[in-house]
């Protein structure tokens, strides 16, 4: 049966097996080999490259936008109508506090960079939202692609594996691959790894096709494409084979199925993360980036708090400071924070003042986000708010700044062009600046 999704276009009108599901394999013809010819030339494309710091990049993304004064900017010396219910705690950078419920990032603070000075315009969630996935501000005539898309294009698959993956489903539309072709779209999951019962769809073969059935459909077609490259040489179809050729190592890879399989994983070390949707997203992401995925994005909680803020931060932090924690200390006992950069950012921030219900309404003037490992300084706070967290104070950070430095640590130079439909040239992001105060300082 056939449906409609939402979010990622490798899914819409598609059985809910189209990526990997080898029973479907004939019916993806006009995508796969699409997908498989952009990965292709992405292996060995040059252009826009330079030597990268980063090996992978986690994306975490806090929906609803987080209040910054409840997590990496308190004001303790505010006003009570502006300092919010909570008090704030030390943390390991000296004369640096966070909310009261981030206790555990507080501990590893020594290991990560904070942005306490990010700011746009936009203080609708769907707008906010495509700044922080795209570095572009939405526009009327082009759909820009996710940063995670970007980097599937210029970078393409690595170990088997998908180059970008959605943990556990496609977010939102801003996630995608906008003007790019869907092939570079992420893949998503289908599943929770929260879930008891956790298998990610698509890696293993359809039950009643065992190793020899499927041997026998990667036969067949073998013979059908040698049927028509017999009535019509051409390059196309050379290529064709080779990208199927492809597609069979893809799904029957090893290294793919290990790489999703959190059933490898000690017990002992999921209690560490916590045994909640955040906890298990944050060790499946680490353990994708460990196999060869290249951009990982996640989402963790909700945080639209516009009523009863208190209870909101109470329910969802503890678990997100939890797993943000372990994340980074998990990647730096496996000696893989300097490879991997991790990001936590929210769409924007929440008002200064408390309103009359017990909220924060939307605010981007000035919000806060999270850096850690992939070449960042570490135990470094980058600008600050005023006193009050409704403005910026100083050395103020644009989502360009944000996505250049991005793409910077990963390799790829930012000002380079893709071709968007109609053959027009558009750079990767416009205008922005890598953020040297930020990069740690090399050996």
């Amino acid at each position: 049966m056939k449906h409609k999704c939402p979010g990622n276009p490798l899914e819409r009108y598609s059985s809910r097996r189209e990526f990997f599901y080898v029973g479907l394999l004939g019916g993806l013809g006009l995508t796969l080999p699409q997908f498989l010819s952009n990965q292709a030339r992405a292996a060995t494309k040059t252009y826009g490259r330079h030597d990268a710091v980063a090996q992978g990049i986690i994306h975490i993304f806090l929906p609803g936008g987080i209040a910054h004064q409840e997590s990496f900017d308190p004001k303790p010396f505010a006003p009570a109508e502006y300092r919010g219910p909570f008090g704030a705690i030390d943390t390991k950078i000296p004369g640096i506090q966070f909310s009261e419920f981030m206790k555990e990032t507080a501990q590893i603070a020594d290991k990560v960079t904070i942005i306490r000075s990010m700011s746009h315009g936009e203080a609708a969630h769907e707008r906010g939202t495509h700044n922080m996935f795209t570095g572009y501000r939405p526009s009327p005539a082009l759909e820009y692609p996710s940063i995670g898309s970007v980097i599937s294009h210029e970078l393409g698959s690595r170990n088997d594996l998908p180059p970008y993956v959605c943990v556990p489903s496609v977010p939102n539309e801003y996630a995608n691959s906008g003007y790019l072709s869907s092939a570079f779209g992420p893949f998503a999951l289908g599943a929770d790894p929260a879930q008891g019962n956790f298998q990610v769809r698509d890696l293993n073969l359809p039950k009643g096709v065992d190793d020899a059935r499927f041997a026998k459909r990667r036969s067949l077609l073998e013979t059908v494409d040698h049927h028509f490259r017999t009535l019509e040489e051409s390059d196309a179809i050379d290529s064709m084979d080779a990208f199927y050729q492809h597609a069979y190592q893809l799904i029957s890879s090893q290294k793919a199925r290990e790489a999703f399989d959190l059933k490898a994983e000690p017990d002992a070390l999921k209690d560490e993360y916590g045994r909640t949707a955040a906890g298990q997203r944050m060790l499946l992401a680490r353990r994708l980036i460990e196999g060869g995925v290249r951009f990982v994005s996640l989402t963790a909680g909700g945080w639209d708090h516009h009523d009863n803020l208190k209870a909101g931060i109470q329910k969802e932090l503890p678990p997100t400071d939890k797993a943000i924690a372990a994340l980074i200390r998990d990647l730096d006992r496996r000696g893989m924070l300097d490879s991997t950069l991790v990001m936590v950012t929210s769409e924007f921030g929440r008002t200064p003042k408390i309103n009359a219900t017990g909220g924060r309404d939307h605010w981007p003037r000035v919000f806060s986000t999270m850096l850690a490992g992939g070449g960042m300084k570490q135990g470094y706070v980058h600008g600050a708010s005023d006193s009050l967290g409704g403005e910026v104070d100083t050395d103020g950070v644009g989502v360009a700044d944000l996505a250049t430095t991005i793409y910077h640590q990963i390799g790829i130079n930012s000002d380079s062009e893709l071709m968007s439909p109609g053959n027009r040239p558009i750079e990767i992001v416009d205008g922005g600046q890598v953020l040297d105060a930020l990069l740690a300082k090399k050996a």
